[in-house]
C-alpha cells in the first residue's frame, strides 16, 4: 500500500505514484546533493559536502570530505528517514535552497562528529546544465541509470577547524543534484571534470567499461554571464596518476603510490568551439577513506587541480577519476561481477 507524505500535498507528481516511490526499488536508489568550494587563486583547502536520500534504506545521510588546515576530512553522519526527504537535516548538516536555480545555504554546527563546521552560501555563476539520461548494466543488472544537473557557483561565508575561522570570499566550485542507480563499487570508471574557468564552467561526465569503450559522455561550457550553456558533443582525456615526485606511476590495485593526477583533457562544443586543458592535481579526496586497502573500497577520487586552457586562461578545477576496473586507471580489477557481463575478472587480469 502506498504512504500518503507531506510531499505529496504539493502538486509536482509527474507518475501515478506517491512521492516516497522510485521508478526502481533498488538498494542503491539515492537522490542526492554535491557541493565542492575550492580557491580559484591556486592549490589551497578544498570543501566538500553531500547529502543524499535512499528510500529503499529509509535513510538519509551526508559526507564532510576534502582537505583542511592541511589535513584531511572525512566524517558521515545519518537519519532515518520515512517520508520526511524534504528536510535537509543529517545530525549537524543542513541545507537551505534559498532561490531555486540561484541560491543555497550549507551549514554544519559545532559538534564532536563535525571534523569542519562551517556556514557558506552558493551562488550561481552559471545556469544549471541537466545531463540526459545514463544507464550501463552487468549482463541483466542495473549497475547506473542516472540523471544528474551541474552547475557552477562563487561560495562566501566562513569555515572553522580546530578553534580557526577562515573567512571564504569568492571561492568557486560547483554543484550537482542526481537521483537514481549508482552502484559505486562495480562501476569500472567514469571521469568528472569540473573546470572553473574565469568566462565559464567546463563540466563534462564520462563513463568507459574496462577496456576503454565508451559508455557515455555529456557535459557543457557555461558561461559566466548566465547565458545557455553549450554541450559537449566529443571528449577525450589523456590523463596519468603521478607519484610524490611528478612522476607517472601506475594505480595497481590500490593507487599506494598515488600522490596526483596530471595530462591534457579536450572538450569539442556544440557551437565547434574546442577547448584543450593542461591539469596538474593533488588529492582532494581519496574514495578509499571509509575502507582504505580493501576490496570494497573505491578506486580513485577527486584531485583538485591547476588547469591552463588552450585559449590561455589559468585556473583551478576539480578531476574526478573513480572506479574499480580500467586498462588505463585501474589495471588491477578491484571489484566483483563487474560490466560488462556482471562476471568476476581472472584474478590479475588487465584488460
Amino acid at each position: 500500500m502506498g504512504r500518503f507524505d507531506a510531499a505529496d500535498e504539493r502538486f509536482g507528481h509527474q507518475v501515478p505514484l506517491p512521492f516516497r516511490d522510485v521508478a526502481l526499488h533498488h538498494h542503491h536508489w539515492r537522490e542526492s546533493l554535491f557541493f565542492v568550494a575550492h580557491s580559484p587563486h591556486g592549490p589551497d583547502d578544498v570543501a566538500i559536502l553531500t547529502l543524499a536520500h535512499f528510500p529503499a534504506r529509509r535513510e538519509m545521510d551526508s559526507l564532510q570530505l576534502g582537505r583542511w588546515n592541511g589535513k584531511p576530512v572525512a566524517a558521515r553522519h545519518v537519519r532515518p528517514a520515512d517520508g520526511d526527504h524534504d528536510d535537509w537535516r543529517v545530525g549537524p548538516v543542513q541545507i537551505e535552497v534559498l532561490e531555486p536555480r540561484r541560491s543555497l545555504r550549507l551549514t554544519v554546527s559545532p559538534s564532536e562528529a563535525s571534523p569542519v563546521s562551517l556556514d557558506l552560501v552558493f551562488t550561481a555563476r552559471t545556469e544549471p546544465y541537466q545531463l540526459r539520461r545514463g544507464s550501463m548494466l552487468a549482463g541483466h543488472e542495473v549497475i547506473w541509470d542516472q540523471t544528474h544537473m551541474i552547475q557552477s557557483g562563487w561560495w562566501d561565508g566562513t569555515v572553522t577547524r580546530d578553534g580557526v575561522v577562515r573567512d571564504i570570499d569568492r571561492w568557486w566550485g560547483q554543484r550537482d543534484h542526481s537521483w537514481g542507480v549508482r552502484v559505486h563499487h562495480r562501476c569500472p570508471m567514469w571521469m568528472w571534470l569540473a573546470i572553473q574557468l574565469p568566462e565559464g564552467m567546463l563540466g563534462v561526465w564520462c563513463w568507459e567499461l574496462p577496456d576503454g569503450s565508451r559508455v557515455y559522455t555529456d557535459g557543457c561550457f557555461a558561461p559566466a554571464d548566465l547565458s545557455d550553456p553549450v554541450p559537449v558533443v566529443e571528449f577525450r582525456h589523456d590523463l596519468h596518476w603521478r607519484d610524490g615526485l611528478g612522476r607517472e606511476v601506475s594505480y595497481e590495485r590500490f593507487g599506494a603510490s598515488v600522490r596526483g593526477l596530471g595530462g591534457t583533457c579536450t572538450a569539442r562544443l556544440a557551437d565547434r568551439r574546442s577547448i584543450t586543458v593542461d591539469v596538474t592535481g593533488r588529492w582532494a579526496q581519496r574514495y578509499d577513506v571509509f575502507a582504505p586497502g580493501t576490496p570494497d573500497s573505491l578506486g580513485g577520487g577527486l584531485m583538485e587541480c591547476e588547469v591552463a586552457s588552450s585559449d590561455g586562461q589559468v585556473c583551478t578545477g576539480i578531476v574526478e577519476v573513480t572506479g574499480q576496473w580500467h586498462h588505463r586507471y585501474f589495471p588491477l580489477h578491484r571489484g566483483d561481477r563487474l560490466p560488462p557481463d556482471g562476471h568476476t575478472p581472472t584474478e590479475g587480469r588487465r584488460a
